[in-house]
């Protein structure tokens, strides 16, 4: 019953958009700082 009501529900459909976003936002915002440490540990270094 949970699962039909989070795939065929207006706020279950919203809910799910959500939590994927909030994954995927995690995982750029890991991406992109890592990114700069290390552009920063080769300045640095210079």
């Amino acid at each position: 019953m949970a699962w039909d009501l989070l795939f065929t529900s207006d706020y279950g459909l919203f809910s799910l958009f959500v939590i994927v976003f909030v994954i995927g936002m995690a995982g750029w915002f890991s991406y992109f700082f890592s990114k700069k440490m290390r552009e920063d540990e080769e300045k640095a270094g210079r």
